[in-house]
């Protein structure tokens, strides 16, 4: 039911993007051909009735009926932007610390991780700084000035002090603290789980918000989604042209061979160096989760299939894998950090923003730690990107806009994502099985 449901919610965003193509291009079409026969004034009102950003000087008497929809659709996602971190996170860390009898095997879980996290996250830094200096980046977003961040008009290095706030109030009421949000949910989730069971309401109404939030996350994307998109786009294409898709499209098919390179080769290497196997063997016969991963695009749905793998074709104990696979579907997110980091650099590149190595660097950090906060809702992926957005700054009318656009054509991309998630868990899984020696290497090397 659940991957029927997600392929529905594709359909529709799929008919939203296309129509948001063909109404936005008609607009275009329509403004050019109104300016161009001396008819400002037929586009103005028709601009001020549709269009019109309320908030700028001079629209006081504007509708802006499409402005108005797309900003309550941006403001859903900012609203749960804090409690779906915090209440993610806390509950992952609860889940690690469960596991006391493991605590050798969960050190080498989160260490295996954290270095495919670090090459991933590399990766993507480089494709995405190489891209963005080659000038393929940016979109044309005219008329807009490019707003100060806080990752554009600081030291990086503050981030490390903002990291453990000085008022739990002040964090918890803006959406720009993502760090120390992260922060306290781990201090509140590993304490919790120190006091052995005796939390139990808290945690209790930690699991009921998070319920709320996936539900919630859920109808605005499934109901709400669809029509934003429509919205977005269209205003989008009738406002900038359809410039704007030529940069997204470049953002689309590097970050797909992004993904893919990481997919075939990163956990191949991995799996090479970390467990001394042979990598061919686990490409060969992680493929069908992988596609599974894709066409599902949901790390649930597919963990059956992949604890199946891992224990009956990749020889891991079955104590390992019911281990590592939940947890890795919890918190080890290599596919959505990727995307988050490419589409955070052309989005901020798009905006106006100036994008340095040590952005980067800080971009690539808030997308590692939230990313572990990624609920299990459809497009949870891009509502995480908001976060990352949020917490550098990125926050402009232009910024706006490009999330606008990954939000529309960002479904391949997602399901690719779900794959690398996937196959991560299944290749930590490996090397930790086979250094605390439960990896049976004849049934991992049988074809």
């Amino acid at each position: 039911m659940k991957v029927n449901n997600n392929n529905k919610v594709a359909i529709k965003m799929a008919i939203a993007l296309a129509l948001g193509l063909i109404a936005g291009i008609g607009f275009l079409l329509l403004r050019e051909n109104l300016i161009s026969n001396g008819n400002q004034e037929i586009w103005s009102k028709i601009n001020s009735i549709l269009f019109q950003d309320i908030t700028a000087e001079g629209a006081t008497s504007a509708l802006g009926i499409f402005y108005i929809i797309g900003q309550l659709f941006v403001n859903s996602l900012q609203l749960i932007i804090v409690p779906m971190v915090f209440t993610s996170i806390a509950l992952a860390m609860c889940e690690i610390s469960d596991t006391k009898k493991l605590g050798r095997i969960s050190f080498k879980t989160i260490s295996g991780f954290l270095i495919t996290s670090f090459f991933a996250l590399a990766l993507a830094g480089i494709v995405g700084f190489i891209i963005k200096n080659l000038g393929l980046f940016t979109a044309n977003v005219d008329n807009l000035s490019a707003q100060s961040g806080v990752a554009s008009s600081t030291n990086p290095l503050l981030v490390v002090v903002n990291v453990i706030p000085n008022n739990i109030i002040s964090v918890f009421s803006k959406n720009t603290e993502v760090l120390a949000v992260v922060f306290i949910a781990v201090v509140v989730g590993l304490c919790i789980n120190n006091l052995e069971g005796k939390i139990k309401i808290l945690k209790n109404l930690l699991e009921e918000v998070n319920s709320i939030i996936t539900v919630f996350l859920t109808f605005v994307i499934t109901k709400f989604g669809p029509i934003a998109i429509f919205v977005l786009i269209t205003r989008t294409f009738a406002i900038y042209g359809i410039d704007n898709l030529k940069p997204a499209l470049v953002y689309v098919i590097v970050t797909i061979i992004t993904l893919l390179i990481f997919l075939i080769f990163g956990y191949a290497i991995f799996v090479a160096i970390g467990a001394k196997v042979n990598p061919m063997k686990f490409v060969k016969k992680m493929g069908k989760v992988a596609l599974f991963g894709f066409s599902t695009s949901s790390s649930a749905a597919t963990l059956p299939l992949n604890t199946k793998t891992t224990v009956e074709e990749l020889g891991v104990h079955k104590d390992i894998a019911s281990f590592i696979l939940p947890l890795g579907m919890t918190i080890n997110m290599n596919g959505t950090a990727i995307m988050q980091v490419m589409a955070t650099i052309f989005i901020a590149s798009s905006a106006g923003y100036d994008v340095t190595v040590g952005n980067i660097v800080v971009i690539s950090l808030i997308a590692l730690i939230a990313s572990a906060g990624t609920p299990a809702a459809p497009g949870a992926g891009a509502i995480i990107l908001f976060t990352v957005l949020s917490g550098m700054g990125y926050n402009n009318d232009g910024a706006i806009l490009a999330y606008s656009l990954i939000l529309a054509i960002n479904r391949p991309i997602e399901m690719l994502v779900t794959s690398l998630n996937v196959v991560g868990d299944a290749a930590t899984s490996v090397v930790v099985a086979k250094s605390e020696g439960m990896l049976d290497e004849k049934i991992y090397n049988a074809n």
